[in-house]
């Protein structure tokens, strides 16, 4: 399996809303400054919600497992930074239904600490394809596109299958958003990279 490059070609009919994506095309990627308090949904992925594993009052490391899934299609939820949990509440978040759904409310203590032992890749190209679906279902990688779908699934092949060809989708269609393409310029390097992992996961 190889990597192969190709451009879509236009076809008629759907919506085309204003796209007005130069708004931000242009802006380089900027590492924001933390909030004072962190709402972290435990179910921010498609399939089952997480079960909190963590308490009110617990202070917790970035990396830490706030939320572990209950069920094969869904994700771990992490703590984005070192703080402390000030309480599990129910609160609206981005989801089509509108519900609240069970967060994490972290007060950062501003020292950004890491977890310690967490492990990555020392070598991709040697590492055994299940390891690798292992190591992303455990980081809790979800696709960015509105299922969120754990990417873990993605790369699991059904038994005696196997995938014939990976395909890159860089399109961002969402009027305003420019995330992906802004990635794409500035970070090239990591997304080969990326695609390279990818490859050697769906290896069987």
């Amino acid at each position: 399996m190889g990597i192969a490059l190709s451009v879509l070609r236009r076809f008629h009919g759907g919506v085309h809303p204003p796209e007005n994506k130069a708004i931000s095309a242009g802006a380089a990627i900027e590492v924001m400054p933390l909030a004072k308090r962190l709402f972290v949904p435990l179910h921010q992925h498609f399939g089952a919600p997480c079960e909190a594993v963590v308490q009110t009052g617990e202070k917790v490391l970035k990396g830490q497992i706030l939320g572990q899934p209950q069920g094969f299609v869904s994700s771990p939820v992490h703590a984005p930074t070192s703080g402390t949990v000030v309480s599990l509440e129910e609160f609206p978040v981005h989801h089509p239904s509108g519900l609240p759904m069970l967060c994490a409310i972290l007060e950062p203590d501003g020292e950004d600490r890491w977890l310690p032992g967490l492990k990555g890749l020392e070598d991709p190209e040697k590492a055994e394809p299940a390891a690798i679906r292992r190591l992303i279902q455990d980081a809790g990688i979800v696709g960015l596109g509105g299922a969120t779908f754990p990417s873990f699934i993605k790369m699991s092949p059904p038994k005696g299958k196997v995938a014939e060809l990976l395909l890159i989708n860089g399109v961002e269609c969402e009027p305003y958003l420019t995330c992906d393409a802004r990635l794409m310029e500035e970070r090239a390097g990591g997304i080969v990279e990326g695609i390279r992992i990818m490859l050697r996961a769906l290896q069987t």
